[in-house]
């Protein structure tokens, strides 16, 4: 079984993704649970990958070339066999006329977050999703070798390079003109996510204590993040509409990162307990699934409303409770039969050499090796766990 760090990351993933479910199938005034869902789960790609990374860093025997292979054919394992499969689908059956939109060979190069900012709309809306699964691969082409290459003590400080980068973009835009999909769905707009979970990753390497301002500042950001996202007024002017923006993407970074963190050691409260319950981990491990295909579902659904009872045309709880439901046991099935399968060839696929046990060097320093032995006691657990029915939180990427 998982460790309870994992099942906690797991129960993060379904409150993630849940979100995204209640925004696209439930709410009608254009709410921001369902990005702040997105938020979450780029906080969640950044530390797990990166804690996966840092990990094989640690090893006596690792070498760049071996771990950057590993994750490169790992992550295709995982991410694109259902991504292509929808994508096929979609084709196949001309779902919501995608053919005519000439969008598909975008999806193909995940570059759907191009696709819709150059356009200015969400045209074909069933693959608009498409656009953070996009910003995750073009992270994770780019990151690995970052992480890998660079020096160990240049990591943090990397990180904050790339957060500073990413809020200056942000700062600049009321001095751009008008909001638009390109403010929204380039990379530099996500950046500071995915990196805010890598440096949390660096940083938890270190310490499990949070800084002092972490601690004394995240309920204001709570509380300002609240504030802004209450502002709905008509007229809005390009100004508020920064401030709203702002409030609802990056006062929220700091109170998500600590969540990830805490679900990272491990909540010893209720919550904990409520994220590590087996439905929590069970939803969370087919989490990319239920992302991936809920506005197929809901294109079908439409279709099918005819036969459906209850009013699933339009937002409300008919739409919801369906269209989960529907969602949940599409991602269920997929994930048993296709994507576990794949998945369990990642062992395959180790980040590093396992055939020679390492040897301790004469003159290797002993924290080294004691990284080295905890981090083998780790690959162990990882390799049982792709044998089994559990599997690691850090290959459900």
């Amino acid at each position: 079984m998982p460790n309870i760090r994992d099942r906690q990351l797991d129960g993060l993933r379904t409150i993630a993704v849940a979100m995204v479910l209640y925004a696209h199938f439930f709410a009608a005034d254009g709410s921001i649970w369902g990005h702040l869902g997105v938020r979450l789960f780029f906080v969640l790609s950044g530390f797990l990958i990166t804690r996966l990374l840092l990990e094989a860093r640690t090893d006596a025997r690792y070498q760049p070339a071996t771990a950057l292979k590993a994750f490169y054919i790992r992550r295709a394992l995982r991410i694109f066999p259902p991504y292509f499969a929808v994508l096929a689908l979609v084709w196949v059956i001309n779902l919501e006329g995608v053919r005519g939109t000439g969008s598909l060979k975008w999806h193909a190069l995940y570059l759907a977050n191009y696709w819709y900012a150059l356009r200015g709309e969400w045209t074909p809306w069933v693959l608009c999703h498409t656009w953070s699964l996009s910003i995750e691969e073009q992270f994770y082409i780019v990151w690995p070798l970052l992480i890998l290459l660079a020096p160990r003590r240049m990591i943090e400080r990397l990180c904050l390079a790339v957060i500073a980068c990413s809020l200056a973009y942000r700062l600049c835009w009321p001095l751009t003109g008008t909001p638009s999909l390109v403010r929204d769905l380039l990379p530099s707009a996500s950046m500071d996510a995915l990196a805010g979970g890598a440096l949390l990753a660096a940083y938890r390497e270190r310490t499990q204590a949070w800084p002092r301002w972490m601690r004394r500042g995240w309920m204001p950001l709570v509380a300002a993040a609240a504030v802004a996202l209450s502002l709905r007024p008509d007229p809005i002017t390009p100004v508020l509409d920064w401030f709203i923006w702002i409030g609802a993407e990056v006062f929220p970074l700091v109170p998500l990162a600590m969540l990830v963190g805490g679900a990272s050691s491990g909540f010893r409260s209720v919550f904990g307990q409520v994220l590590e319950s087996p439905p929590m981990a069970a939803t969370g491990r087919v989490s990319y699934g239920i992302y991936l295909f809920h506005p197929i579902v809901l294109s079908l659904i439409i279709k099918a409303q005819a036969l459906i009872p209850v009013n699933v045309s339009e937002q409300g709880f008919g739409r919801l409770i369906v269209g989960s439901v529907a969602t949940l046991a599409l991602a269920s099935i997929s994930w048993r039969l296709f994507e576990k399968p794949l998945n369990g060839l990642k062992r395959h696929f180790p980040y590093v050499d396992r055939i020679h046990p390492p040897a301790a060097v004469i003159g290797e320093p002993w924290e080294r090796r004691t990284d080295a032995k905890i981090y083998q006691t780790a690959l162990s657990r990882r390799d049982a766990h792709d044998h089994g029915d559990a599997v690691q939180t850090s290959d459900l990427q």
